[in-house]
């Protein structure tokens, strides 16, 4: 039996948990979990220590995407469960998706129900995926449970999509930047030193400056990159922690454009989440929970959370949405019409909808705002220790003509 290792909190101290257990599956785990009153953010198998290589290829969110709409389309045309996956599998390009889905396969021709059978992989397929295939097992619309499914799952994939347009370009032309600026430093203002340290010639204070950065890189660069390979390794073991998780959402929350756009995404992703889960049979409680552990936002998990324990002890959704003043007035609005007429995904469906156009549009923007400020920054800090290192010449040439 598998070890795994869980965080979560506990509903009844409102206090972060970690620890290990044995079980079956991550289904099975996060089950007992939540007999215990511990609502679990996370559940990994634990691996065995030692260096493990693996070159086999992922699966893609949106290769699944394409296989539920693949599934539900052979479905719907009458197609045997068995046969379906046969010949979606057999015809896989990604063999370790083809490996997984003859695993399927074999589980479910044992007998096995096709969500059990698709927990055993909670790297294809999570916890949100095999809870709505198990609504649609016990209520017989497997059917078109996947195409919400592939629906949900596309427009994920855009959001995701949309977040790493906003943080790759700005990210790919600052790297560019300060690789060029290094270089230079490095190695061609070295060579202006040289040349204006044989004359007798008073330096811009621009200049001394550039020269004075340069001599810290020749100095420096390896202790600095190793420096900056320590730091990116300290942050990324300290966002791991559930403190750090939550101080740099908050932080990132806090940034200007940037901290709106994510505050956006998370919105449409909750709403998305829970809308699909709710539509398709899932009770709102196990809901809530699944859509806590893939809000991707440890500050909205929290508001999630507080917004299960509230329902749980007889409350609505509104008012704590409202007390955590992450969700603005018009979606708070909308969920409160929602509870009140009794169609609460509906509701939580046009909420998404309105904040994944506003997600695009503002990402336009963004991007075309974002293009001419870098590229202008870029031209000022590579042309700015170009005159730096062109003042003294002109200088240089009056002494000389003059003498």
């Amino acid at each position: 039996m598998p070890t795994y290792v869980y965080r979560g909190r506990s509903l009844r101290t409102n206090e972060s948990v970690m620890g290990e257990r044995f079980a079956t599956s991550p289904q099975a785990l996060a089950a007992l979990l939540r007999r215990e009153q511990i609502a679990p953010s996370s559940i990994r198998e634990k691996k065995a220590p030692g260096f493990n290589f693996s070159f086999k290829k992922k699966v893609s969110q949106k290769e699944v995407a394409i296989f539920t709409r693949q599934f539900s389309v052979m479905l719907g045309a009458g197609l045997p469960l068995i046969q379906a996956l046969d010949a979606i599998g057999s015809q896989h390009p990604n063999k370790e998706f083809k490996s997984v889905l003859e695993q399927i396969k074999g589980d479910v021709e044992s007998g096995t129900t096709l969500s059990a059978a698709m927990a055993r992989h909670p790297g294809v397929f999570d916890t949100l995926y095999t809870n709505m295939i198990a609504a649609g097992e016990s209520g017989g619309i497997l059917e078109t449970i996947l195409q919400r499914l592939s629906v949900f799952i596309e427009k994920i994939v855009k959001l995701k999509g949309a977040l790493k347009s906003a943080l790759i370009y700005p990210s790919t032309i600052l790297t560019i930047a300060v690789g060029v600026v290094a270089v230079i430093l490095w190695k061609v203002v070295p060579v202006f030193r040289t040349l204006y340290e044989g004359f007798d010639v008073d330096l811009p204070l621009l200049t001394r400056v550039v020269i004075a950065m340069s001599e810290i890189v020749e100095r420096f660069m390896i202790p600095i990159v190793i420096l900056l390979g320590l730091l990116a390794f300290g942050f990324k073991s300290y966002y791991k922690t559930d403190k750090g998780r939550h101080v740099v959402d908050k932080a990132i929350l806090r940034i200007p454009v940037i901290g709106e756009v994510i505050r956006k995404i998370g919105i449409a992703r909750f709403t998305r989440t829970l809308a699909t889960l709710l539509s398709s049979g899932v009770p709102i409680l196990e809901g809530l929970e699944v859509t806590a552990r893939t809000a991707g936002n440890a500050i909205l998990e929290d508001v999630i959370l507080e917004v299960r324990q509230r329902i749980e002890a007889g409350g609505n959704m509104a008012d704590p949405m409202r007390q955590s003043n992450f969700f603005p007035p018009m979606v708070i609005q909308m969920v409160s019409v929602g509870e009140s007429t009794g169609e609460i995904d509906a509701m939580l469906t046009k909420v998404a909808d309105y904040y994944e156009e506003e997600v695009d549009t503002v990402m336009a923007n963004l991007m075309t705002l974002l293009e001419p400020i870098l590229m202008v920054f870029l031209g000022v800090v590579v042309g700015g220790i170009v005159i730096a290192m062109y003042l003294p010449l002109f200088k240089l040439i009056q002494v000389l003509s003059g003498g």
